[in-house]
């Protein structure tokens, strides 16, 4: 099973080796799709989780006992077929390669299975044609 989280750290716990205590300690493997964190300052990471739905639930209550904000994915990415331009431009930021220009036309392609609702897309597009749908 598979879960997308964003987690917001105190201060206090940027130090902590979240993703090897996750692998170690859970049997929960751990994708980082987007990380703000810096030495001494709270950060920010979004972070896809596989494993065992008893052993997410497990690591899920541990993030939260070190003062982890912790809110799952809202929502799905929503591409405006009137405003997109397909100029790819959120085809280069995609981590999960969801949205991808193929020849011969080069117009988006947008996989929903694959989108991980990392938001990346949302902020690189110059028309504002990529939005988040609650």
């Amino acid at each position: 099973m598979k879960r997308r989280l964003t987690l917001q750290f105190p201060r206090e716990a940027v130090h902590q080796p979240i993703t090897y205590r996750l692998a170690v300690d859970y049997d929960v493997a751990s994708r980082i799709i987007r990380a703000q964190v810096a030495p001494n300052q709270s950060g920010t990471l979004v972070v896809e989780l596989s494993g065992d739905i008893d052993e997410l639930d497990a690591a899920q209550e541990w993030l939260m006992s070190l003062g982890l904000s912790i809110s799952s994915a809202a929502g799905e990415i929503a591409i405006d077929p009137e405003r997109c331009v397909d100029c790819g431009i959120c085809s280069s930021v995609c981590p999960s390669g969801a949205l991808s220009c193929s020849t011969p036309d080069w117009r988006l392609q947008f996989d929903q299975r694959r989108c991980v609702v990392c938001e990346q897309c949302i902020a690189v597009c110059p028309l504002d044609a990529i939005s988040l749908k609650l």
